[in-house]
């Protein structure tokens, strides 16, 4: 076996074998069309291998990435691999106290910054205790050119031997309940998820996906970049959402395959009548996932684009997606991102521990086993014995299956909160919420109340051309659903008012805090 057969970076090989003059990325970055085939990635990224060979960076190193959504993003990540490199691939939303504790945290020996991408990237990784510096653009004294680097260094001749569970990248987790933790995802695993998934789903050379949101996030990477690129397809790589221009990219490039969070979607349906306009043939499935999916926005999709099949998705950075459509055929019902796929070990352990029976409709916190999972988190041995157990990934994240075998997400462990003594979840509130005729996108949060201890509050935006209220949208929950979940509070937000995270993924922490504020000013009812 061969160090390349061992190494992520290496993991569309075979399809530069076959397609090396195919065009493997269309990149749209500073709206300028820039084709890419196989065998121009597959060389540049040889190149940034081979540059930081030159550097010294090798096997066990890290290797920091300020980058936005832009080819070269995939040149440095899979060409560190290469090396034997660990690439880091930061959020480039967040803070800048942040991105320095993350440098800081990951121990990077090199970084690599898109300067436009963060306001204080470049002032951040010149403080940072780093050897190397490297710009995409206007690199400053000192830095070494992107461009001059990589096209100036030989391209590397043989990946270095790796061990059997060698660390292959490290992304952050976003922190929700404290700093961001480095997940250590191996080689091995890695390159067993894109044969798996090519096995039991398998994408098509002729297959055109499209990325609108960022590529260090997992929706992107693992949903589209690796099995198109294993499979020899291409995609359409945009530098930022924005709802007109997806549509259009779609049209353009007859993309048959895009994927996404909710507010890609809830976002897109305001703008119907450019809908109307353009020709979407090509278009074959959406898949929604990453955050609360309500069946209501796949439906309204599907009824906006006829001939599109819409789905919805779950996974975890640290351990894949355990939830598949069923191979026999069956179709998945709404709300559920399918049944317990083949190969992976799906546990549901209730409060007091005790495995529930997945043959029944049972409810539990989701563990899950797999050679995806992530061996632990970096200078975190407290934090990996608490979410790994015996090989067994605790997710956080409650389901329920049905007789069927179907899985549902319920909430996060951390999420459920009391109400009056009467249990809530917040998604269960937003399911109802969105079943409104006039809301198009929500969150619910628990605010303080005096007599019930916590009561539901939503941020809600309305669809376009929707004179709806707070009170008309409460009523509506008081006579649609059951009275004690109903939110007590509800305030009309604007769309682009919806607090969402670097990964377009709607900021619980954040919607609480400002649905918190807002109730206190506030007489809340009971």
């Amino acid at each position: 076996m061969s160090n390349r057969s061992t190494n992520l970076g290496y993991f569309f090989a075979r399809s530069v074998e076959r397609f090396p003059d195919k065009v493997a990325v269309i990149d749209l970055y500073g709206g300028v069309e820039r084709l890419v085939t196989y065998a121009q990635l597959d060389e540049r990224a040889d190149r940034i291998a081979g540059l930081l060979a030159g550097l010294g960076i090798g096997t066990g190193d890290r290797v920091g990435m300020i980058v936005g959504n832009r080819v070269e993003f995939l040149e440095i990540f899979f060409g560190a691999m290469r090396a034997g490199a660990i690439p880091v691939a930061i959020n480039t939303r967040l803070a800048r106290d942040t991105l320095k504790f993350i440098l800081e945290d990951a121990e990077c020996r090199a970084v690599f910054v898109e300067p436009a991408t963060h306001p204080d990237a470049i002032a951040v990784a010149s403080a940072a205790p780093l050897e190397h510096r490297i710009a995409l653009e206007a690199a400053p004294a000192g830095w070494l050119d992107y461009t001059a680097a990589r096209d100036g260094s030989p391209r590397l001749a043989e990946p270095p031997a790796l061990a059997p569970d060698a660390q292959a990248f490290q992304p952050y987790t976003s922190g929700s309940t404290g700093l961001p933790k480095g997940a250590i995802m191996t080689h091995h695993g890695m390159l067993w998820y894109v044969d798996y998934n090519q096995r039991y789903w398998p994408t098509e050379p002729e297959h055109r996906g499209l990325i609108a949101l960022p590529l260090f996030h997992k929706n992107a990477m693992r949903g589209t970049v690796k099995p198109m690129l294993y499979a020899g397809g291409s995609f359409v790589l945009m530098p930022a959402y924005e709802p007109r221009s997806f549509l259009e990219a779609l049209a353009h490039y007859r993309c048959t395959y895009s994927r996404g969070v909710a507010a890609v979607f809830t976002m897109f349906l305001q703008h119907r009548e450019r809908l109307a306009q353009l020709d979407l043939s090509a278009l074959r499935e959406l898949t929604i996932g990453s955050a609360v999916v309500t069946h209501e926005l796949m439906d309204e999709v599907e009824r906006t684009i006829p001939g599109v099949k819409v789905g919805e998705s779950y996974g975890l950075t640290e351990g894949g997606s355990p939830f598949r459509k069923p191979l026999d055929g069956r179709t998945t019902p709404r709300g559920s991102p399918g049944v317990h796929a083949p190969e992976y070990g799906v546990r549901l352990v209730d409060t007091e521990g005790r495995d529930q029976p997945l043959d029944r409709a049972g409810e539990g916190e989701l563990w899950l086993k797999s050679p995806y999972n992530c061996l632990g988190y970096h200078k975190r041995p407290d934090v990996t014995r608490d979410k790994l157990v015996d090989g067994w990934l605790r997710t956080g994240d409650v389901f329920r299956v049905d007789a069927e075998g179907f899985f549902y997400f319920k909430s996060r462990v951390d999420d459920m909160f009391s109400c009056g003594g009467e249990n809530i979840y917040p998604k269960e509130v937003e399911d109802l919420l969105f079943r409104h005729p006039g809301v198009a996108n929500a969150v619910v949060a628990p605010v303080p109340h005096a007599v019930k201890g916590y009561v539901p509050a939503a941020l809600v935006v309305l669809k376009r051309g929707s004179d709806a209220n707070a009170n008309a949208i409460r009523d509506y929950c008081l006579e649609n659903g059951p009275k004690y979940a109903h939110p007590r509070f509800v305030e009309v937000i604007a769309e682009a008012d919806m607090p969402l995270n670097g990964a377009g993924k709607i900021d619980r922490n954040l919607a609480r805090t400002r649905l918190t504020a807002l109730a206190a000013a506030h007489t809340v009812a009971s």
